[in-house]
């Protein structure tokens, strides 16, 4: 009895040990040896210098990692809020009766499947101040009168990343919420025209609350995931011109390969995911307060 019992017990973690595991190895594993990494100062080959909490105190003044950081907020707020805004029309556009649906739904998703170095080697070329199609194109119609720098000039840089960001991640955004407005209940619209509720009244009275739990998932998944972007920026820009385009991540990433100060890296890296960590704990509290 006591055998089978622990059998019964044993079954559901035998199920679920395949996915731990896997889990522990490629997230639980490499958090942890980065925290360890983060304080020595090391090559991570034979020079193993213990420093403690040293990294940690110089990032807290390193004013290069807190303008990243600064830069980092920036990008990730207008990025994470076109993806939303973007998303949120198209998916209220695609999910009405319109011919052709599944076309545009199609077509619309496409800037998510290329993979993250193809979408920005393309608007790189699009981009490209003497061969680029944009400048091409303004030259053509008389909008400019020589060609813009728009990845080299610090005026416009930010911008661009952002943009070709928006452009790549807003499908996503748009499935997620698209799945959420298929599941509301066409009642729930009867009864709010009953009532005298315009369009713009259903979607704030019925369609909102009715995602909000979809909402808040994709604002804090969308958030974080674009927080620590790193190849979009990284393949357009490498970070410039100068520091204009110099998130956290590429900050970090030249810390480490390009000064070869991984443990500085790695106790920058610490800070990144305890900021990614509150940002996803407030934007739940303030999407799950009433």
């Amino acid at each position: 009895m006591n055998t089978h019992k622990l059998k019964n017990t044993a079954i559901p973690y035998l199920f679920i040990a395949p996915a731990a595991l896997v889990i522990a190895a490629l997230v639980v594993y490499p958090i942890a040896n980065g925290i360890y990494i983060s304080f020595f100062n090391t090559n991570l080959v034979n020079k193993w210098e213990f420093v403690g909490f040293e990294y940690y105190l110089k990032a807290l003044t390193d004013v290069d990692f807190r303008d990243s950081i600064i830069k980092t907020f920036i990008f990730t707020f207008w990025v994470v809020a076109g993806h939303f805004v973007i998303g949120f029309i198209l998916a209220s556009i695609v999910n009405r009766p319109i011919k052709g649906k599944s076309f545009f739904r199609g077509l619309l998703i496409m800037p998510w499947i290329f993979p993250d170095v193809v979408v920005a080697l393309l608007w790189k070329w699009i981009f490209n101040t003497q061969n680029g199609i944009l400048n091409t194109l303004l030259l053509h119609f008389g909008i400019v009168d020589e060609p813009i720098s728009w990845l080299g000039s610090a005026a416009t840089a930010l911008g661009c990343v952002i943009f070709v960001s928006i452009w790549k991640g807003y499908p996503l955004v748009m499935v997620q919420l698209l799945a959420g407005i298929q599941t509301i209940s066409d009642d729930l619209y009867e009864a709010a025209k009953i009532d005298g509720a315009n369009a713009l009244q259903q979607f704030w009275y019925v369609t909102v609350p009715s995602l909000k739990p979809i909402i808040s998932s994709v604002l804090v998944l969308d958030t974080v995931w674009v927080f620590k972007q790193f190849t979009l920026v990284y393949t357009q820009t490498q970070g410039g011109p100068g520091s204009t385009t110099m998130v956290s991540a590429i900050e970090i990433y030249k810390r480490a390969f390009n000064y070869f100060e991984f443990g500085y890296a790695s106790a920058e890296s610490v800070f990144i995911l305890i900021i990614c960590y509150l940002i996803g704990k407030v934007l739940r509290r303030v999407m799950e307060s009433d």
